[in-house]
This record gives structure tokens, C-alpha cells and sequence, in this order.
């Protein structure tokens, strides 16, 4: 009720009384409201964090759930995760968080600053900084590597926290098995093999950054593919490097590492000289389809196919719908398609059609892990999968 005459006053748009009618509780607020600016015009206030009208306007997608595989004593695993900006300005990345969204408190990993910045790849052309800016309306890849103590328990699924200029997105939940593991025997047999660009998580690793767009879709078929080049006193060649027969590799045989059935064969595609960077000609134009060279892959079943690339032509064995068993030859290593020296190109992916699939763990039945600076002795691994430059011997297979 208001008195006739009242005027309305107010102070920091707060309304606190009518002047002409102040009862005692009225003088004490006023008092109240009064030392309560003093005070914060002697010492400015804190204000509480502004709350962003909007949410940060970032999609967060993973288009393809990774399986958690083995590998010295740890638990890896690899995937992308890809962040659009759907805002009109540039999103500085400050850091992502990996959590288990069934336990979201305390992050499983953090990655932020440089180790972010080496994990990102722009759409465009540079590199990103620190912190990595996404343009408006682009879109960056974060090459995931996630890692856990061997005798850790994996959560079924992850989430990510993406916090990028101040703000947070929350998303991007995908399960950790998403293809059955494999047990497969050596594509390879024989001492001192190195796992060249095998699964790490490298920028300059040409397997994990290698994303084709085929049929309207993302994917990376080599992500856990392995170059397999044998060895010598740490080197693969002996004698003339532009003559393939000097490389350690050439003429090695290419072995079945399940019994599979054949489900396609390319031969007769000529061979390159060896030569990397500008002193590589290729003896055919590299092309979509002459990537892989001559080459072979096995259905090993669950939806799972085998290819091993770059193989002597005029060395294969099989045919299309042959049943093989595991340790058969199949062929001899060479070096045609898009191969700089002779090696086994080695990979195990979801489609039967090359470069089309994504590419998918699985891990060797036994292999002797060879002494490296790090290790005075070698190591026996059972299940497990070698890991980027990692030297591999094993067994010598009988082909009666």
C-alpha cells in the first residue's frame, strides 16, 4: 500500500523505500544497502563468472569407435575425434578432457598446449598454434591416443569435456570394444623385423594421419597398418640402394596369418626402383587404384579382412575363393604401387575393398620384442600388438 504523496526512490535499482513513509526496518536496509556500497567502492566487489547466453557451439565427433588393444605391458587406444565450429569466430582450444561418463569427477586424461597442438590437424593449410584456433565454421582432427595400465579396468564407454575460450562442450560418447580382437599369427617369418610406422600416435606417422574421403565418408584404413622391413645390424639394405634386391625385405615371403579364404588378388603390376622423396619415380602412375600394388586379401571372418600390398609381381599363390591356412605362403615382398623400398604392407580393416575400410587392432599370437636402448634383454609378448619402430623376430615356419 503507498501513501499519498510518496515518491519512488532508487539505489543501484534496487527499490528500497517510499520518502514519506520510512518505518524503523526501512532505515535499516537503507543503512545495510548503504555500507554495502561503501565498501565496495573502497575495495571493488568479486562479481560471480558472467554465464554465457549459449552454450559453446561446438560439435564434438569421434565417426568411428576405437578397441582398446594390448602392447608392452599397456592398454592403447586410438581414434579421432573431430570438432566443428559453428560460431561466426574463432574457438581458441584449450584443452580436452577424456572421462568416464559413468564417473565423470576425475578426468582419466588431460590433454592441453603442446601436446594438443601435436595431436591436431587443421582442414586447412599451416599448422595450429598454441592455443589451437578453429576458424569459424571449420572443422580441426584431434588424433586421440588414450592409455591405461596394463592391469587397469577399461570403462565401457568414454566421453569428452572440450573446453575451448572459456567455454565448455560436453560429448562425444563412444564404447572402447567396438570390433572383436583378432589372435592372428605373423604376416612375416624369421629374425629382426621392424614395425615401421606402426600404431603410435606420430604427426608425422603417414598410417595414423592418412584420412581418405571415399563414398562421402572419413576414414582411415591404415590406422593400425604396419610397413614390416627385416633388418641387419640396424639397417634394411646392403650394397646399392636403388637395386631391390640389396633391401633384406625383397623376395621374403608373405605368410597367411589365419586360415581365411581369398577373396581378391591383383598381379602383374611392374615394381619401382627404390628411392624416397624426390628420387622416388614410381614405374606407373600412383593412383587410387594402384596404391596398394599387387596385393591380396583374406576374409578372416566377423566382418574382418587381411591385405597385404606392394607384393612381387608374378610371386602369388593364390587364387580368388582359395582356403588357406595359417603360416602358408601366399606370395613374395616386393615393391610395386606406392612403396619406396621393398616391405609388407600389412593391415586388417572392416571392408573388402581396399582403402574404403577403417582400420582395425588386432593382435599376433607370440613374437620376440629384440633389445633396444631402453631394454637389455628380449622380451617374449604373448597377444599383443607391436607399437611404431618396435624390432620383432619370429619363428622360422616349415613350408613342406
Amino acid at each position: 500500500m503507498r501513501r499519498p504523496g510518496g515518491v519512488k526512490f532508487k539505489l543501484r535499482s534496487r527499490e528500497l523505500f517510499d520518502v514519506g513513509f520510512v518505518t524503523q526496518g526501512m532505515r535499516f536496509r537503507f543503512l545495510l544497502a548503504m555500507m554495502t556500497a561503501s565498501i565496495c567502492i573502497a575495495a571493488p566487489c568479486q562479481q560471480p563468472p558472467k554465464q554465457a547466453p549459449f552454450p559453446l557451439q561446438m560439435e564434438t565427433r569421434i565417426p568411428f569407435a576405437p578397441t582398446a588393444f594390448p602392447s608392452e605391458g599397456r592398454i592403447h587406444l586410438f581414434y579421432e575425434l573431430h570438432l566443428t565450429n559453428f560460431m561466426p569466430s574463432a574457438a581458441a582450444l584449450d584443452r580436452i578432457e577424456v572421462i568416464n561418463p559413468d564417473a565423470p569427477t576425475q578426468p582419466i586424461a588431460v590433454f592441453d598446449g603442446e601436446n594438443l597442438q601435436s595431436m591436431t590437424a587443421l582442414l586447412t593449410s599451416g599448422k595450429p598454434t598454441v592455443p589451437v584456433q578453429i576458424p569459424g565454421g571449420q572443422t580441426v582432427i584431434v588424433f586421440m591416443s588414450v592409455e591405461f595400465d596394463g592391469t587397469a579396468q577399461i570403462p565401457p564407454r568414454l566421453a569428452h569435456r572440450v573446453v575451448a575460450s572459456g567455454l565448455v562442450a560436453e560429448g562425444a560418447i563412444v564404447e572402447t570394444h567396438h570390433t572383436p580382437l583378432q589372435v592372428l599369427g605373423p604376416p612375416v617369418e624369421g629374425p629382426d623385423w621392424i614395425a615401421d610406422d606402426a600404431p603410435d600416435n606420430s604427426p608425422d606417422n603417414h598410417h595414423r594421419r592418412g584420412v581418405h574421403v571415399l563414398n562421402g565418408q572419413p576414414a582411415i584404413d591404415e590406422r593400425y597398418a604396419i610397413d614390416w622391413q627385416q633388418m641387419q645390424n640396424g639397417v634394411t639394405l646392403s650394397g646399392d640402394p636403388t637395386k631391390r634386391d640389396s633391401y633384406f625385405s625383397y623376395g621374403k615371403p608373405a605368410l597367411a596369418v589365419a586360415n581365411a579364404r581369398v577373396i581378391a588378388v591383383r598381379d602383374g603390376l611392374p615394381e619401382n626402383v627404390p628411392g624416397h622423396g624426390n628420387a622416388f619415380h614410381p614405374a606407373i602412375p600412383i593412383t587410387l587404384d594402384t596404391v596398394p600394388g599387387n596385393f591380396i586379401t583374406l576374409d578372416l571372418g566377423h566382418g574382418q579382412y587381411a591385405y597385404y600390398l606392394h607384393l612381387q609381381p608374378g610371386s602369388i599363390r593364390v587364387k580368388i575363393g582359395e582356403h588357406v591356412r595359417r603360416g602358408q605362403v601366399l606370395a613374395r615382398i616386393g615393391g610395386s604401387g606406392d612403396a619406396r623400398e621393398p616391405h609388407l604392407h600389412f593391415e586388417v580393416t572392416t571392408s573388402p575393398k581396399p582403402l574404403i575400410g577403417e582400420g582395425i587392432p588386432y593382435v599376433i599370437d607370440h613374437y620376440t620384442l629384440m633389445p633396444t636402448k631402453g631394454s637389455s634383454s628380449a622380451q617374449q609378448r604373448t597377444h599383443e600388438l607391436p607399437l611404431n619402430k618396435s624390432v620383432v623376430s619370429f619363428q622360422e615356419v616349415s613350408h613342406d
